[in-house]
């Protein structure tokens, strides 16, 4: 069986990407824990502000998750894991790693394939989703020229 490779964020670009979200962090005044996982959900890089929340810890961790394993923001989820909706019950499987609020989205090259994922925890969701959305934004703003140089390639 051929060995598929998987494009992944390197170091230096997740640490450019965490460095962005907390900017934003410190600009709202919020501690946050921030985490970059690659297209798979297993972390790159994780760094917790002082004053974070300890329990923010995994729940950043498990944003990111989420984000790579469904290929989408997890601000999406919620509805749909509500009572009565079709996905209701979601965050319980995957050992309850999948996270149904906001905060996770994942990292998409020129061709919309998912090479990574962003998670953040710390403050009230909507705060958490701003921090994430400055590390998107970093991401986006880094894609074209220097989109090669922030991808590494390593087997599935």
């Amino acid at each position: 069986m051929p060995i598929r490779m998987v494009h992944s964020i390197t170091l230096d670009t997740a640490t450019e990407l965490i460095e962005a979200a907390e900017r934003k962090a410190e600009d709202i005044d919020t501690p946050m824990v921030i985490t970059v996982a690659n297209s798979e959900g297993n972390l790159v890089a994780q760094h917790r502000m002082d004053d974070a929340w300890l329990a923010s810890v995994s729940i950043s961790r498990n944003k990111a998750y989420t984000a790579a394993a469904l290929d989408t923001p997890t601000h999406e989820l919620a509805e749909p894991s509500e009572p009565g909706n079709s996905l209701y019950g979601l965050q319980t499987t995957d050992e309850g790693r999948l996270v149904v609020f906001g905060g996770g989205y994942p990292l998409t090259d020129e061709e919309g394939n998912v090479v990574g994922a962003f998670g953040v925890s710390g403050g009230a969701v909507e705060q958490d989703m701003a921090v994430a959305e400055a590390g998107v934004s970093r991401w986006e703003a880094m894609q074209g020229s220097e989109a090669e140089s922030s991808l590494s390639a390593g087997p599935a």
